[in-house]
């Protein structure tokens, strides 16, 4: 396990509420917000107030705690019936991020084995919250570190792509893709960070530019539609990327753009990585073709800030992830090894967990 100095911690439970970092309001403003009902936070998490998959599950782990804080009844079958609901409220606010189901489950199936009263599946509940959290950062150590034995093997420092933000502020801290960006900083084996601006929402160019900045590593902003002339260029020496869901194939939801950018590296012969924690793997799914895209609000395209970008009278498409086949991934980082993506099998990983 390593850290780094200026640590990030986008979710922390903190005077018996919920801390989240405003990531709306940054880069210009680093403002945290205090969260002390189920109702508000799964409203933080519909505004992306928290983003990113893994930080969304911490997030929602706390909410469903704090949503059985809310229910007032000593009735263990009335609780666990209101909890459902709890439950219900948090899983509709993102679609495509499996880690806010994964969360959401594992709550619940505390809650149901938790044997003695209704306060003390509360007590455990927030334990089994605060436990996640612990676990998700110690899980971006371990993803950090794995992606250093895929690193090209030069004497030169290296120069490695990201797409959006799968950084500290995407998850309990330190971050997926980043986290391997950190600990190839840290090793002394990274050059420089290229990140996509990763429209429409831009949180390349707001949050993974803000945290690099924070820890001083050499950072270059890049329009989505650059990528491709930089490759070219040789400018890139391979890509890391995040996950909000993994199909048992392989095929992998991220962020809208990611899948172009894996076609582009894929031309140039630049290896193409996913960083991920095996709680974003989900096995129920055969191939990507099955991971529901959530579609967002046209106003994320034709507006920024009070500016309005079109003429009226236009149409908008919004999807906010696609996915990248399998077939055009290098290999899938977890914090238990690094597999390529046919080896990602329900078999192969309960061996390995």
């Amino acid at each position: 396990m390593n850290s780094t100095t200026n640590q990030v911690y986008p979710v922390i439970w903190h005077n018996n509420s919920v801390s989240l970092i405003d990531q709306t309001r940054l880069p210009n403003e680093y403002a945290f917000v205090e969260i002390h009902r189920c109702s508000d936070l799964a409203q933080a998490i519909k505004t992306m107030i928290v983003r990113g998959a893994p930080a969304i599950g911490v997030a929602a782990a706390y909410g469903m705690y704090l949503g059985a804080r809310e229910i007032e009844t000593s009735d263990r079958n009335e609780f666990l019936k209101q909890l459902e609901k709890v439950a219900q409220l948090l899983g509709a606010t993102r679609p495509t991020a499996v880690n806010l189901f994964w969360a959401i489950s594992r709550m619940l199936r505390i809650a149901y084995e938790t044997l003695g009263t209704v306060e003390d599946i509360k007590q455990t509940l927030l334990n089994t919250a605060r436990s996640i959290n612990a676990e998700d950062l110690q899980t971006c150590y371990a993803i950090g570190d794995n992606g250093l034995a895929v690193l090209p093997k030069t004497p030169e420092k290296l120069t490695i792509l990201t797409h959006c933000n799968a950084g500290a502020l995407a998850t309990a801290g330190y971050g997926t893709a980043l986290g391997v960006v950190r600990s190839a900083f840290r090793e002394g084996r990274l050059a420089r960070v290229f990140a996509d601006e990763t429209r429409p929402r831009l949180q390349g160019a707001k949050l993974t530019t803000w945290e690099c900045i924070q820890e001083g590593i050499p950072v270059t902003l890049i329009t989505d539609s650059m990528a491709a002339h930089c490759m070219k260029q040789g400018l890139i020496d391979l890509v890391v990327v995040g996950a909000d869901r993994i199909a048992a194939n392989g095929d992998t939801a991220n962020k809208i753009g990611t899948y172009s950018l894996a076609l582009v590296a894929q031309a140039h012969n630049i290896p193409f990585y996913v960083a991920a924690p095996l709680s974003t793997i989900d096995f129920s799914l055969v191939d990507g073709n099955e991971i529901p895209i959530e579609e967002r609000n046209p106003e994320e395209i034709y507006q920024v800030g009070s500016t309005i970008l079109t003429p009226g009278g236009v149409e908008f498409y919004n999807p906010a992830f696609d996915v990248t086949p399998a077939d055009v991934i290098t290999a899938i980082i977890t914090e238990n090894g690094v597999f390529p993506p046919g080896e990602l099998t329900k078999s192969r990983l309960k061996q390995v967990v």
